[in-house]
């Protein structure tokens, strides 16, 4: 996936979760924080960022925050983006040796009282198996180590059991982690955040319920899934 209309900025403030003040062409500008998530350990004042530029005009803030960079190494912070990142993968040879023959796709399909963000078909044998795939972004690290949620997430959760529903009535369910940086050591959910969460992935993925996460190629402009990388669902 690759973005247009590029700056490089310097991130000043954050007065909510949804703006941010950043200092761009050597002045202030208010710019749209495209994840609403803590993300307090990336957006210190003074790190680097990259902002893209609007092309509507009748927007109240003229740039979305996409990039920013953390010590030697950048994280994508578009939380609208994995999903697609996703299905550019679905797409390609090796979502077809980790799933099989990829047939069809579909993004933001409802289920009972949820709507998946990818549903897709394979075949298997001579047999369409069904599919849904719930997508999570990740940008929370430490160490090498990445988790999820960086906030309680009762949504996360709801997703999950309805996947696990999903298998029960004879479709096959994935979640797949997107880690919006390189190179990471591994995923593992956030215990100590959202508790629920933990527990519930971990009954689901014993249900049936396939967990997977790929870490991601971010550059200043541009982000690809690109390995996949160990999910430790133990506390």
């Amino acid at each position: 996936m690759k973005y247009g209309r590029m700056k490089q900025a310097v991130f000043l403030s954050r007065p909510n979760r949804f703006i941010a003040n950043v200092l761009v062409d050597g002045k202030e500008e208010i710019c749209h924080v495209k994840n609403t998530g803590r993300c307090k350990e990336l957006l210190q004042p003074g790190v680097s960022i990259w902002i893209q530029k609007s092309d509507n005009p009748k927007r109240k803030t003229k740039y979305d925050l996409i990039t920013v960079k953390k010590e030697d190494y950048l994280i994508n912070m578009d939380s609208q983006i994995p999903n697609k990142v996703v299905e550019d993968w679905l797409h390609t040879s090796e979502a077809g040796k980790v799933i099989g023959n990829i047939t069809f796709i579909k993004r933001e399909v409802k289920y009972r009282n949820s709507r998946f963000d990818v549903y897709f078909e394979y075949e298997k044998g001579g047999i369409c198996k069904k599919c849904f795939m719930e997508v999570k972004g990740v940008t929370l690290e430490e160490d090498g180590v990445v988790r999820f949620p960086d906030a309680p997430s009762l949504r996360a959760v709801k997703h999950l059991q309805e996947l696990e529903l999903a298998c029960q009535e004879g479709y096959e369910a994935y979640v797949m982690f997107v880690i919006q940086m390189r190179p990471v050591k591994e995923l593992r959910p956030n215990w100590d955040t959202h508790r629920e969460f933990a527990e519930v992935l971990q009954q689901v993925s014993h249900h049936g319920v396939k967990v997977f996460a790929y870490e991601c190629a971010v550059e200043t402009d541009s982000i690809e899934m690109v390995s996949e990388v160990p999910v430790i669902l133990a506390e």
